[in-house]
């Protein structure tokens, strides 16, 4: 078996891993998400696996309530992403003239101004609940897949294929959908895994500065901000939300390169 076939077995196995632990978080987490059992950051022992934070909350089960709120959250941003993204991207090729030229110069504008203080300053006028995060970085993120969906879609609407059926007089709806789409689907699918990754660490990196989702509700960034100052007294604590950001995003990682590779393999036949 090929190495990035292993690899990509691995990521898959850590993922469904994750997943399903954030999905269950109930029934896994031995507390409560916000329940405090015990006192003011105890030690790692077996009654509290990774001890306590400041207020007695058992960080285990905050770090596996954090995963499904910080997996979510991500990954509805990333959906919303891509349903605007590759929707104007795809409407900007096919039309072409003034609408792909607005479409085109907005998205730059938009790309032109760093994503993260323009999402630290809407939310800090608008608030941070949860859809507003997705809101905001769903639009954000929206912007990098334009580009990709753009691109791709510019290089399939010259296709000899897309012009027969133009000149059969197919709809310009079953051209994108039927002509169009599915071609530019497997590499919009790799960049959804690649954004998705992308996506975690922008989630992860607002609430980590306090803009992210609001306390109590838990989230791996918020985790390392809560519990940064145990760094001072050697407990590696705060390294443990951390740790599981980055398995994740390689993970994800791991497999996109997989993805990528058979893409690649597929094309060059």
């Amino acid at each position: 078996m090929p190495l990035e076939t292993v690899l990509a077995v691995i990521g898959a196995a850590l993922i469904f891993a994750i997943v399903i632990t954030a999905l269950f978080a109930p029934w896994i987490a031995p507390y409560g998400e916000n329940a405090s059992v015990g006192g003011a950051y105890e030690p790692w022992s077996a009654v509290h696996v990774f001890g306590t934070d400041s207020i007695g909350r058992d960080i285990l089960s905050r770090m596996i309530y954090g995963g499904r709120n910080t997996i979510g959250l991500a990954f509805a941003a990333t959906c919303l992403a891509f349903f605007i993204g590759s929707a104007l991207g795809t409407a900007a090729a096919v039309l072409g003239g003034w609408v792909d030229l607005v479409l085109g110069r907005l998205n730059d504008l938009l790309m032109a101004i760093p994503q993260l203080i323009f999402a630290l300053l809407i939310l800090t006028v608008v608030g941070s609940s949860a859809y507003t995060l997705i809101a905001v970085i769903g639009v954000l993120e929206s912007t990098r897949v334009f580009r990709l969906a753009r691109s791709l879609s510019v290089s399939i609407v010259h296709q000899d294929f897309v012009e027969v059926a133009k000149l059969r007089g197919e709809s310009l709806g079953w051209i994108v959908f039927r002509e169009v789409v599915p071609v530019s689907f497997p590499n919009l699918l790799a960049e959804f895994g690649l954004r998705f990754s992308f996506t975690i660490l922008f989630v992860s990196s607002l609430s980590f500065l306090g803009l992210g989702l609001q306390p109590p509700t838990a989230d791996w960034g918020a985790l390392v901000r809560e519990n940064a100052s145990l760094i001072a007294f050697g407990d590696v604590t705060p390294l443990l939300p951390a740790g599981a950001i980055a398995l994740l995003t390689v993970a994800v990682n791991l497999v996109v390169d997989w993805y990528l590779a058979k893409i690649r393999r597929r094309s060059a036949l």
